[in-house]
């Protein structure tokens, strides 16, 4: 990164990222096709026989990437080295400021029966049930700690713990399955004090709102993961020089737009008003980033045909973006949602690049096999932000 930005240029050029999360998969049983060669993407497929095409890990292969060192990767930070952990990003994507010492973690409503989990989403209860059941566990005191829970979408909440000695070594207790119990939270290490004495906190707290939710159905729990303090980033805006937005509506993303400098445009919820946010905010900045959800949300539901209609949603108002004519258009994925998991998986993202000096190959649609066959072949996340740049003109010659 400090390379890269020891090599940057004033410029008047545009950039836009658009992804479509989770937006790889797997080919469906009968038909052969995967959610992305199923759907009827005119637009997109127009864009990828214009453009440059390859595919992408966010983290290297084999490696199942979460949301947040995915999109760390698209912009340009070393996933490892920069390591954002979740609870962070759900915090600060609800408003909650943090200090050095707070310590936040993501939360999901959950069903569990006979004390095993049957849905780790309580039904992808609505925002509204979750303010109120938040509102509800906002009646719990622990002693040693400061305690804040806030809605952030859906099942989905931030939990921030205040005090003295709070460690963030700490295990998830979302075992990321249904069938089983929730698990306890541990220390990462053992003979760890300050983490037994945030475990056990943790593990307070979780007994309380077990208390408090059981009458609730189905978001009668809750389970914690990605607990993290607030790291020190240096910020994508200052090492490149650029004016950076953020056209997103979830919460963890404009988050992590946030923690790298980025500014947020407000948008309205469906992916067209997005589109006209982007419009509006064209002359203010020179890079943007532009998110959609539902592929990833589908893809985790197990639903291949809404999958798809989501793909169909965005083709519909891709033509809006290329009349803007930015001089970069990136479309792709974080990481790949098939909807036969039902779970993030390691498998690359499709990637289309369109620029007027990049090299264009023959692929003649956007698809995970297409591809594969494009000229930029497959290269780690990480490196896109250098390519935008250089074809953005910002990057200046290295050496004499």
């Amino acid at each position: 990164m400090e390379f890269i930005s020891s090599l940057k240029a004033a410029s008047g050029s545009r950039m836009v990222l658009l992804v479509l999360d989770g937006l790889g998969g797997l080919p469906h049983p009968e038909t052969g096709l995967t959610e992305l060669e199923t759907a009827r993407t005119p637009n997109l497929d127009a864009l990828a026989r214009d453009s440059a095409c390859g595919l992408i890990h966010a983290v290297g292969p084999g490696i199942t990437p979460g949301s947040g060192p995915a999109h760390m990767a698209l912009f340009g930070y070393d996933p490892i080295r920069y390591e954002v952990g979740r609870g962070v990003l759900s915090a600060l994507g609800v408003g909650m400021e943090l200090g050095p010492d707070d310590l936040a973690a993501r939360v999901n409503f959950c069903t569990v029966e006979d004390g095993v989990i049957t849905d780790r989403r309580a039904g992808r209860i609505s925002t509204e049930e979750n303010a109120r059941l938040c509102q509800k566990l906002s009646s719990i005191r622990l002693d040693g700690a400061e305690v804040t829970i806030r809605p952030e979408k859906e099942h989905r909440a931030a939990l921030v713990l205040r005090g003295r000695g709070l460690s963030d070594r700490l295990s998830d207790t979302d075992p990321q399955k249904t069938g089983v119990p929730p698990l306890p939270c541990r220390p990462l290490a053992e003979g760890d004090e300050a983490a037994e004495r945030t475990a056990a906190l943790v593990n307070g707290y979780l007994e309380e709102a077990a208390k408090l939710l059981a009458d609730e159905h189905p978001a009668n729990m809750i389970l914690t993961r990605g607990f993290a303090k607030k790291p020190d980033l240096p910020l994508m805006t200052d090492l490149y020089g650029i004016r950076a937005a953020a056209v997103a509506t979830y919460p963890m993303y404009r988050a992590v737009a946030r923690l790298v400098g980025m500014e947020l445009v407000e948008t309205g919820p469906t992916f067209a008003e997005q589109v006209e946010a982007l419009a509006g905010a064209w002359e203010r900045y020179d890079y943007f980033f532009v998110h959609y959800k539902y592929t990833d949300s589908r893809g985790e539901d197990g639903d291949f045909a809404a999958k798809v209609a989501c793909i169909e949603e965005v083709d519909a108002s891709l033509p809006r973006i290329v009349e803007l004519n930015p001089d970069v258009l990136v479309v792709t994925g974080d990481h790949s949602t098939p909807a036969l998991l039902k779970s993030h998986s390691w498998h690359p993202s499709p990637l289309l690049f369109h620029s007027r000096w990049e090299r264009k190959d023959d692929v003649d649609s956007f698809g995970e096999r297409a591809c594969a066959r494009g000229i930029l072949g497959t290269f780690p996340a990480v490196e896109l932000l250098p390519m935008m740049l250089a074809c953005a003109q910002r990057l200046t010659k290295f050496g004499a």
